[in-house]
């Protein structure tokens, strides 16, 4: 039980640093940042942040390693619906008016980045 909870520990301080090095990437390309981690009961946006006139929510992945799939590949239709219904959510409790965008921000184990603009 308590290796568990160590490995799970783990996985989410990877995570929330595998957010981090995508903020600071972002940031360091001109996007400015509105919010991260927004939750509701339908999911999560990782980053929410301004490119120019748009509003642009990104997902981040990470992936050690591509034996199961690469990060680019985790992001199901069913991930989509998700990340779009938070995003309606969001957007309802707001009072924003612009262009909307949906990147990604797929982290290797190499720590290489890649950012993909209008993903889905």
């Amino acid at each position: 039980m308590l290796s568990s909870l160590k490995t799970k520990a783990a996985h989410l301080l990877r995570g929330k640093s595998a957010e981090d090095q995508a903020h600071v990437f972002l940031l360091n390309n001109g996007l400015q940042p509105v919010c991260r981690n927004y939750r509701c009961k339908q999911g999560e946006l990782d980053l929410v942040m301004r490119d120019q006139q748009s509003l642009v929510i990104v997902e981040v992945r990470y992936r050690k390693s591509d034996v199961y799939g690469s990060a680019l590949e985790s992001i199901t239709p069913s991930k989509q619906a998700r990340i779009i219904a938070a995003t309606q959510h969001y957007l309802s409790t707001q009072r924003i008016d612009c262009p909307l965008r949906f990147d990604v921000v797929a982290i290797s184990g190499n720590d290489e980045i890649n950012w993909i603009k209008n993903a889905f």
